[in-house]
């Protein structure tokens, strides 16, 4: 049975109060609909050419390339962003601090990282923030999840999409960030929302070195269904279509069809006839009322900010987008290996401070916190309960262990690595090459360093690369240090000197009638075995939980 009703999508708001950044061919079509919509006060575009030509059009709509004028306008108190990309998370962090509510145009950013710090503001500031998954907002895609959510398909075993076009070809971001977002957000919204349990990418770069025309992404969930995304914006025709496949039945949604067979559904296709018939399954169109799936979207926009609810595609949404999508690019990057959900580096167990950078990759254990202006690199792993002070810098590949202490000012180098229960005070320095050049990239000669479980480095101090510093031993403040340090130790001065030992719990040992030394705020034993290898004689120190560094979940 087949049938199409007509029905157009109108809300009475709140008057002009809306403005526009950006006039190029998507935001030509956003000004459009907002001022259907009867919300648009102004448009901001990059020039006067750009100002010219649209006048013409929007004779009560003020035209201007003043960006922040708009954004000190109290009359402003919205804002839809259709500019590139790569300036959304800017434009929207503007946006959102000086009180707007904000619209973005898909994709939200281009780092989950940055749309935590976008979420994050607009919930702190009550602001409605919202990404443009423009299918979220098709009536077929939201006839095809009510048929979902109604169990009318079953359990969902495969999702497969197609979004291939000939075209637009771009250079500041891939296809699979330029045409995956939208099947992304889909499959999350069929799926109740999860995370994929892993994420697989392959890709081609044809036109231009790393920026890839082409994508196959595979998306594994928990609950055992796959989705298949393949994106490409090097196809001599223009296909956008998704098949679901649940245990009880089958969708098609397919954008290229008309109205009336853009959504269409086969029922009992594992029945015992069509098992051993082979034939093709007899589909069956469903009737969904024909709207303008834009004008939706904008529309529903606006009651969001009315109503002061939710939108359907809200911050959360948009970063657990960018999420999925962060991990198919590391896949991308890595000729296509598996990357694990607990390996990507945004969880909802950890803090990172708006101002820090967690780029896609990195690892944060459970409770780790990331503090103002630092920078952890991908591949960098930050084990559970971990703190980093403010300005703390990890280089890809540091393996950092649990319940250590990084203070502020502090960069590790490739090459650096802390076991657990390390403490590294302020403005400490490492270094990785001996003999540094400018000149000359000395990057495949880095020397390690290791500090092991436990041990204190003070304030201001230097370890040159090279050393271990053992076990409980202790740095002190301004300390160079250029040779091995023992267990235990306490040294000081440049270049270091041992001058004593200290307990675990960081206390002087004090001597014993029997040779051992004990400490006077535990009363542990310990007890110097050769020179200069001094252990603790009523702990068992190689049980002792944490000693190993974070390893990858990947």
């Amino acid at each position: 049975m087949s049938g199409v009703r007509r029905e157009q999508t109108q809300a009475p708001f709140h008057g002009r109060d809306l403005a526009l950044i950006g006039s190029g061919d998507w935001g030509k079509n956003l000004a459009r609909c907002f001022e259907a919509l009867g919300a648009l006060r102004a448009i901001v575009v990059p020039g006067a050419a750009e100002a010219a030509a649209l006048a013409g059009i929007y004779g009560s709509v003020a035209i201007t390339t003043s960006l922040a004028d708009v954004l000190a306008d109290p009359a402003v108190r919205k804002v839809a962003i259709a500019t590139p990309s790569r300036t959304h998370f800017e434009l929207a962090r503007a946006a959102l601090a000086a009180g707007k509510d904000v619209f973005v145009e898909k994709p939200l950013c281009l780092h989950a990282s940055h749309a935590r710090i976008l979420d994050d503001l607009a919930e702190a500031g009550g602001r409605t923030l919202m990404v443009g998954h423009l299918l979220q907002y098709h009536p077929c895609v939201v006839a095809l999840r009510a048929l979902v959510a109604a169990g009318e398909l079953g359990d969902l075993l495969t999702i497969s999409s197609n979004r291939l076009n000939l075209g637009k070809f771009r250079t500041d971001e891939n296809s699979l960030y330029s045409f995956a977002p939208h099947d992304v957000s889909l499959v999350l919204s069929l799926l109740d929302d999860q995370l994929p349990e892993s994420v697989r990418c392959v890709g081609t770069s044809h036109l231009k070195p790393g920026i890839a025309d082409s994508t196959l992404t595979i998306l594994k969930f928990r609950n055992g269904a796959l989705a298949h995304l393949h994106v490409s914006w090097l196809n001599p025709f223009k296909e956008q279509r998704l098949t679901v496949v649940g245990s009880r039945g089958m969708a098609v949604f397919d954008d290229g069809k008309p109205w009336a067979e853009k959504l269409v559904l086969y029922r009992d296709y594992m029945s015992t006839p069509a098992q051993t018939s082979g034939a093709t399954p007899r589909g069956e169109p469903a009737i969904v009322a024909e709207a303008e799936p834009l004008l939706g979207e904008c529309a529903h926009f606006l009651q969001a900010c009315a109503e002061r609810s939710r939108p359907r595609t809200d911050g959360r949404e948009g970063v657990r987008v960018l999420q999925v999508l962060d991990m198919a690019q590391l896949s991308l990057e890595r000729d296509g290996e598996r990357i694990s959900t607990n390996a990507s580096s945004d969880h909802d167990d950890h803090f990172v401070h708006p101002s820090a950078i967690v780029d896609p990759g990195a690892v944060l254990g459970s409770g780790s916190k990331v503090w103002h202006f630092s920078h952890v690199m991908s591949g960098a792993r930050i084990g559970e309960r971990t703190s980093l002070g403010q300005n703390v810098f990890v280089a890809s590949g540091v393996p950092i262990g649990r319940d250590v202490k990084v203070q502020n000012n502090v960069s590790l180098y490739a090459g650096v690595e802390l076991e657990s229960d390390v403490f590294v005070g302020p403005s400490c320095v490492f270094t990785n090459v001996k003999n540094p050049r400018a000149e000359h990239s000395q990057k495949g000669s880095y020397r390690k360093t290791l500090v092991r479980r436990g041990a204190s480095i003070g304030a201001n101090a230097t370890v040159v690369c090279g050393v271990t510093l053992g076990r409980y031993c202790f740095v002190g403040a301004g300390a160079v240090v250029t040779a091995d340090v023992p267990d235990y130790a306490l040294v000081v001065g440049n270049p270091a000197r041992q001058i004593g030992w200290l307990s675990r719990h960081g206390e002087r040992l004090q001597p014993e009638q029997d040779g051992s030394l004990i400490c006077p705020v535990s009363g542990l034993r310990y007890r110097e075995l050769s020179p200069g290898r001094l252990v603790c004689v009523d702990a068992d120190e190689e049980a002792t939980p944490g000693e190993e560094p974070c390893s990858s979940t990947s």
